[in-house]
């Protein structure tokens, strides 16, 4: 297969009706595809090609040397097949399928491959009952927390003039900047490329507003006016999502959601860490990505 061919497949196999994976490789076992890259594109060329539609990869193994300790949370659908034979894999994940890239040892040398694999949904009966809002969306996107981003939040909170809720930070440093379900974008502070910078941003659109109440945010305001709206995040659907910022206490701070028109708004009283994880698992929340996808994951950008 050429690279065309190859993303065409991957694309294929991710969708959410594409049924049982059944890999054709002799001795394989169901639950996976393997797409044969021998003669096609190199390693270097299909990491980008899939990092474009699927984001940043996590590895795996790299030059024979595991990253981590496999389970099916971190991968090892995609290892399984190869056992010892494999000499490096990436990996992506999307809704309930792992996407890799790597490289296997054949009878013939070296050969790179693709494998499109069944990715479960982590059972929520197994998060404990005091488990945080930043912890369950840790849990349900099955996220390295050990990999965390540094981020200058004194700078950040001056500019602003404003502190920002805790559980938005955490999950920053968790997270950094991606998308949740390929939906939900957070802006971060100096975010790379692909990311809303908030301050920048914050600053840029105030100049939008109007004192007179004519605004496109009526009847609200936006930040830095008194108890005026910061936007934190948005989606593909052209939702914006919103800090009211009413009050001393920013993890007290309310979230609205506005369309494109900013016609009508939703209020969530709650965190922005539990937000996110009742969208993600919530068919009722008013943003909800569970109503299509079973398992959830977050999409990394940047290098």
């Amino acid at each position: 297969m050429n690279e065309r061919e190859l993303l065409a497949a991957v694309d294929h196999l991710t969708h959410r009706d594409t049924g049982q994976l059944e890999c054709g490789e002799p001795g394989h076992a169901a639950g996976h595809v393997c797409l044969n890259a021998s003669g096609g594109p190199r390693l270097p060329g299909l990491l980008d090609a899939v990092s474009e539609r699927y984001g940043r990869p996590r590895p795996l193994v790299r030059r024979g040397q595991s990253t981590q300790t496999p389970t099916e949370r971190t991968g090892l659908p995609l290892l399984a097949p190869f056992g010892e034979h494999v000499r490096e894999m990436y990996a992506w994940a999307y809704g309930s399928r792992w996407v890799g890239c790597g490289m296997v040892a054949a009878d013939n040398g070296v050969r790179p491959v693709v494998v499109v694999a069944h990715r479960a949904a982590p059972a929520l009966e197994e998060l404990p009952e005091d488990a945080s809002w930043v912890d369950r969306v840790v849990f349900v996107t099955g996220q390295d927390r050990e990999l965390t981003h540094t981020v200058g939040w004194e700078t950040t909170e001056a500019w602003l003039g404003t502190g920002l809720p805790g559980d938005y930070k955490q999950l920053v440093q968790i997270f950094g900047c991606g998308s949740f379900d390929g939906c939900l974008d957070m802006f971060l502070p100096n975010g790379p490329s692909g990311c809303l910078d908030i301050v920048e941003h914050a600053l840029s659109m105030a100049s939008w507003d109007n004192e007179d109440g004519n605004s496109l945010w009526a009847p609200h305001r936006l930040f830095p006016a008194p108890g005026g709206l910061l936007q934190w995040a948005g989606s593909e659907r052209e939702d914006s999502f919103y800090w009211l910022t009413e009050g001393t206490d920013p993890d007290r701070w309310p979230i609205l959601v506005t369309k494109e028109g900013y016609c009508d708004w939703i209020r969530f009283d709650g965190s922005t860490a539990e937000f996110v994880f009742r969208m993600l698992t919530d068919r009722r929340h008013p943003c909800s990505t569970a109503r299509y996808f079973d398992a959830h994951w977050f999409m990394s950008y940047g290098q």
